[in-house]
This record gives C-alpha cells, structure tokens and sequence, in this order.
C-alpha cells in the first residue's frame, strides 16, 4: 500500500510566501514550514516586539497542526530560531504560557537574522494521521 504526501493549506493562515505548503502529512506525521510572524490577512508583525512575534509564530504553527488534526498534546519536536540569544528567557515564557502542559522536545537555535526582519521562526512535528490525532489530545 503506497503512502503518499498530503500538503495542508490551514484555514487562518496567510498565503505561503513561496513554492511550499504550511505543513505536509505523511502516514501519521505532520511536518510544519517554518511559521513567522505573519497574520492572517498577511500583514506582518515584524514590527512589533519579540513576545507578541511569538505568540503570532506559534500560534501560526498551532494553526498548520489543526489542519491535521493536531494539537499542542500532539506535538513531539519544536525548532525555535530566534534573533539574540538573549531573548531566549522571553522566548521560554511565551512558549510555555501557550503550550500549557504539552513538553514536545524542543531546540531553540540563536541566529543572526530572519527574513522581514523577524526575531523568531518556529516549525514543529506532532502526530496526526490521516483519521486526525490521538485520543484524547487537545
């Protein structure tokens, strides 16, 4: 039996900015893209500071799993690539006050800069099959 590669578009997502899908599926795996800041509607929240781009990051991020099926519960690896290695502390409060009790593994990886001048990018890998998450997941 041939598995093949879902491509996910999640509702509450703006457009990809390039050749790629907000997240793929693939047996019981969903891979993120790599999520900005970036709303909606587009407009971008590089302007703002670095724990609203976060939230907005990762909320992008929860936003591609749901289209799988998925939820924080299900997430089992978080990378986190964020501008300053100084802005880890607040970057670790964010994270934790939105992922509650969910403890994925996680790699958090200062870098120079992101592209449109953002502070952080996340991407992550959770389970969510094709029948949609687990029991019991939030």
């Amino acid at each position: 039996m041939e598995m093949k590669i879902e491509t996910l578009e999640p509702e509450g997502l703006a457009r990809p900015g390039g050749h790629y899908s907000h997240a793929a599926r693939h047996g019981g795996l969903v891979f993120t893209a790599g999520q900005l800041g970036v709303r909606a509607d587009g407009s971008h929240t590089a302007d703002l500071g670095f724990e609203d781009q976060v939230r907005q990051a990762l909320s992008n991020v929860l936003a591609a799993l749901r289209a799988a099926g998925a939820g924080p519960g299900d997430i089992l690896k978080v990378t986190a690539y964020i501008v300053g290695v100084e802005n880890w502390p607040r970057f670790n409060a964010v994270y934790a006050e939105m992922m509650g009790d969910a403890r994925p593994a996680r790699t958090v990886v200062p870098v120079g800069e992101l592209h449109y001048g953002y502070l952080v990018e996340i991407d992550a890998v959770a389970v969510g099959g094709a029948t949609g998450a687990r029991e019991g997941a939030p």
